[in-house]
């Protein structure tokens, strides 16, 4: 089976999981429809201890995906601009010291407290890991994903500065992450030699430089926007931008997720307020909303049918148990250590930082780059770890984020 009808295969699963899940689960979108993916696949493997062929079948066909490639060189770019076009510059700006802070030290402070915990169970548990590879699983598993709790805290009734906390900060740590990844990457191959002015500069390279990248393609975006009025020649080129910008920056080596997160933000707030028409405008915040959905639902299904593919152990199982209690107080320790100088600006309860805590859920993100990592690098272990954590958080968290919400409230 070819990568098309493979992808048109999941994009009938995704519609119908989404369905049953509109009318009979009623579950938040992205949660319903992983946990009837999760159901579907641990239904295949049912059968399939009766029958080997089938899932050897579908577990070959799945393998045919390369989820990493497609959701990092794919699906990332637009869900990112998809998500940046509808942050308002006013209110990124209010809370634009908390947002850098939970985007940049948070995720530092999460990687190497995460990867050193993670470094130490699996030793003592007789798993001999690296201590640079364990440092590569607490970069991938610190980025947040708000897609499956932003709307449960919306019906909560929980704050917009909250909200906006939580997708500003999400939006940011995505790009952030995968560049401390990229560079702890590049650290961890052999005979590779470890100089901070080499990692800093490589850190600067892909941060500022996407940053920058996404603020040009933007800008130029916008320009292109304003000289015409037709929207389905404007929205094509908001589609160019993405596509275009993101090729770009990893031609040039620079951060694509940071780039697509800033020409969004010019595009969503300068190029809608002084080169859109409203119809123009209307059509576009349509047309990134579909797409958004789509992908998102798409994207979750697939981390739902992974489990077809996951090696695991007992011992690997026990320690991703305690690595998820590892991550929520680690969660929690991230973002009150800057909370502590984001207090001298405005105020911060131990509500919000409660709300924040447990609504940092893991997402596809954090597989992709758990399979993009090298077999030599104990990938199984990072892959089986990192998909246990993430189904716990979606499934577990963000089920009962909505109810802590209104506890709190």
């Amino acid at each position: 089976m070819d990568f098309f009808h493979l992808f048109s295969v999941i994009i009938v699963l995704s519609a119908a999981f989404a369905y049953i899940n509109f009318r009979i689960l009623k579950l938040p979108s992205a949660i319903g429809l992983m946990l009837m993916s999760l159901i579907f696949s641990f239904g295949i493997l049912a059968v399939g201890y009766f029958f080997p062929s089938l899932k050897e079948s579908v577990s070959q066909h799945l393998s045919g995906i390369n989820f990493s490639e497609l959701l990092l060189e794919g699906m990332l770019s637009f869900m990112l601009f998809a998500g940046a076009i509808h942050v308002k510059y006013k209110d990124l700006k209010s809370e634009s010291l908390s947002i850098i802070l939970f985007s940049t030290i948070s995720v530092l402070l999460s990687t190497f407290i995460i990867g050193t915990a993670t470094f130490y169970l699996l030793n003592f548990c007789g798993i001999e890991v690296q201590f640079i590879h364990s440092l590569l699983f607490g970069a991938l598993i610190s980025p947040t994903d708000p897609i499956a709790v932003l709307n449960i805290l919306k019906t909560a009734g929980v704050s917009k500065s909250l909200e906006t906390k939580i997708a500003g900060e999400s939006l940011f740590n995505d790009g952030v992450a995968v560049v401390v990844f990229i560079t702890i990457l590049q650290l961890a191959q052999p005979n590779t030699e470890i100089q901070f002015s080499n990692v800093l500069l490589l850190f600067a390279q892909e941060a500022i430089g996407g940053v920058l990248l996404g603020l040009i393609i933007g800008l130029i975006g916008f320009k292109l926007i304003a000289s015409i009025d037709n929207y389905q020649v404007e929205v094509l080129i908001t589609l160019a931008i993405v596509m275009g910008g993101y090729t770009l920056a990893h031609y040039i080596h620079v951060s694509g997720p940071l780039a697509m997160v800033a020409a969004g933000i010019i595009t969503g707030n300068h190029g809608k307020n002084f080169g859109m028409s409203d119809i123009t405008a209307e059509y576009v915040d349509k047309f990134w909303e579909l797409i958004d959905e789509i992908l998102n639902a798409t994207l979750f299904v697939l981390i739902g049918l992974e489990l077809l593919l996951i090696k695991t152990s007992p011992t690997i199982i026990f320690v991703s148990l305690l690595l998820i209690i590892v991550s929520i107080l680690t969660r929690y320790f991230s973002v009150f250590i800057p909370s502590l100088a984001i207090r001298l600006k405005e105020k911060i309860t131990n509500r919000t930082l409660m709300l924040l805590t447990w609504g940092g859920l893991r997402g596809g993100i954090s597989i992709a780059l758990a399979l993009s990592i090298e077999p030599s690098m104990n990938k199984d272990i990072w892959v089986t770890t990192t998909y246990i954590i993430v189904c716990f958080s979606i499934l577990v968290q963000g089920m009962t984020v909505g109810k802590l919400a209104k506890r709190l409230k």
